[in-house]
């Protein structure tokens, strides 16, 4: 898996860029604001009847044909998730933002500037959830094609990085754009450093299983 450090809390400026839609909703003036028309959803737009796995921060929904692999530490904790449709692979983070401002434009640049020092030069492209950042990348196994996506939410960001045939081309996304339009996202009332990520965990039957193996 392709992963990078990262770098210190920093804020953006509000008029850097677009609000997403999630955080758009959030900024509403009066009243309740309206769900957005696909997710990552906010846990107050989130539509119900639909089965997922609760990973305590994130909820991914159950899809058929998408294979779902975490890996814990021994307490319990989450330290990676994976979606697995065939080729194709999500990686899934989610972590602390400003309520009123995004944090997704500053995180490509750092993303960017890191693979240009590996000598990867990445390029922008604009898909679902606004730019994207796309590249080929060195792994032990050779070159990967690599894809970043950030979705910007009230007080939280989403980073979702897609590997092999969805990265390369993102019309083959399948099921795993499905997953990711369907996530649900549920921030505590805990303040935190931006850039943190929220805390995750395994779900009572997978904790009383093997909680230190990937299920």
């Amino acid at each position: 898996m392709f992963s990078r450090k990262r770098g210190g809390a920093k804020h953006v400026r509000a008029a850097d860029a677009p609000p997403s839609e999630a955080l758009a909703q959030s900024l509403a003036a009066d009243g309740e604001p309206p769900a957005p028309e696909f997710g990552p959803w906010d846990v107050r737009h989130a539509p119900g009847d639909v089965q997922r796995l609760d990973l305590g921060s994130l909820q991914i929904p159950a899809i058929e044909g998408v294979e779902v692999r975490v890996q814990a530490n021994p307490d319990g904790g989450v330290e990676q998730v994976v979606l697995v449709d065939g080729e194709s692979a999500l990686q899934l983070g989610v972590f602390a933002a400003p309520r009123t401002e995004g944090i997704w434009d500053e995180v490509r640049e750092e993303i960017a500037t890191a693979m240009a020092a590996d000598g990867v030069q990445p390029r922008e492209v604009t898909g679902r959830y606004g730019t994207e950042l796309l590249a080929r990348v060195n792994t032990p196994d050779g070159p990967a094609d690599v894809r970043f996506v950030g979705v910007d939410g009230p007080r939280w960001m989403v980073r979702a990085l897609y590997q092999g045939a969805a990265a390369a081309d993102p019309s083959r996304e399948g099921v795993l754009g499905v997953a990711l339009q369907g996530l649900v996202v549920v921030r505590d009332d805990e303040p935190r450093p931006v850039r943190e990520p929220l805390p995750l965990r395994l779900p009572k039957e997978m904790a009383e299983q093997n909680p230190a193996q990937q299920v």
